[in-house]
């Protein structure tokens, strides 16, 4: 099958334009399936449905998370789906398979005080800590992806008038406003840091840079998130979506419209949104509970 899987992943990136993340997803995927099926059969033409069944099974017997396997369940339909289409294979297996159902999972957030608090733990003296300042003050502020944050242009920011814009899944473009704080923060790294960190590199317009003047990695945000964290003696797994994630929650706490959240946050389907209000009336109830004198 690896063929295939591979004449499927260059249809994906040239036909349907997916993004280099997204096409990563979906190798995985494919080759864990993959690995699966060559025990099980002897060509792409023989996996049935129960094959496929066997497989999901072996993922659970895993303690594969139920997401994982919903997501895993997704990329063998798409394929499968293709291998009709172009006549590989003549009938199509997962037609037979359900999908399992999605386990709606409260996302995990910080508090008002323990974002303040990390934002806080870069020391603002020495260069890489006004860009980590920046870089947190920009997360916190926008609510961006960090795949969003680390790519990231000169031209996408438009500090006079407070806004940023980016491109976001589905190669969505939006507008975003950035308060006066990360503003500051981000005009003090412009100025001094990113100056330095480029002083006799070749120049680039990306503007998160790394110690060596190139562009910053998800990976290197997220041990950097970790690091300030522990620091800060959150106790809590915090990941640079948790910031994303307490942007959002904050926002409706405070009364802000979830259609505007969605719009900020670029989601396509409000549904996605609204898995913030069950935390947002989650704080609802233990305030209620901590303030009503017969709770």
């Amino acid at each position: 099958m690896h063929e295939q899987i591979e004449d499927y992943l260059h249809y994906l990136q040239v036909e349907r334009g997916l993004s280099a993340n997204t096409i990563q997803s979906y190798r995985q995927d494919l080759q864990e399936a993959d690995a699966f099926f060559k025990t099980q059969t002897k060509s792409i033409a023989e996996i049935d449905q129960f094959v496929i069944l066997n497989f999901l099974e072996q993922l659970q017997q895993q303690r594969k998370a139920r997401n994982t396997v919903i997501r895993v369940v997704s990329t063998l339909r798409r394929f499968f789906q293709y291998l009709v289409q172009f006549g590989v294979i003549k009938d199509d297996p997962m037609l037979k398979v359900d999908s399992p159902k999605k386990a709606q999972t409260l996302p995990d957030v910080l508090t008002v005080a323990q974002v303040n608090q990390l934002l806080s733990m870069p020391n603002t003296n020495q260069k890489l800590g006004i860009r980590d300042r920046a870089i947190l003050e920009t997360l916190y502020a926008t609510g961006l992806r960090v795949s969003e944050l680390v790519n990231l242009k000169l031209g996408d920011l438009h500090l006079p008038m407070n806004l940023l814009q980016t491109i976001g899944k589905g190669d969505k473009e939006r507008i975003i406003p950035i308060s006066d704080v990360a503003v500051d923060w981000l005009n003090r790294y412009l100025t001094t840091t990113r100056v330095a960190l480029l002083d006799g590199k070749p120049n680039t317009e990306f503007v998160f840079l790394n110690a060596h003047g190139r562009q910053l990695t998800r990976q290197a945000i997220w041990l950097m998130i970790k690091k300030y964290v522990n620091q800060a003696g959150i106790k809590r797994h915090v990941t640079p979506h948790t910031l994303r994630h307490s942007f959002a929650t904050h926002l409706l706490e405070n009364g802000a419209d979830l259609r505007i959240v969605q719009e900020l946050l670029g989601h396509s389907d409000i549904s996605t949104t609204q898995i913030y209000t069950h935390v947002s009336h989650q704080h609802l109830t233990e305030v209620y509970n901590k303030y009503h004198p017969r709770a």
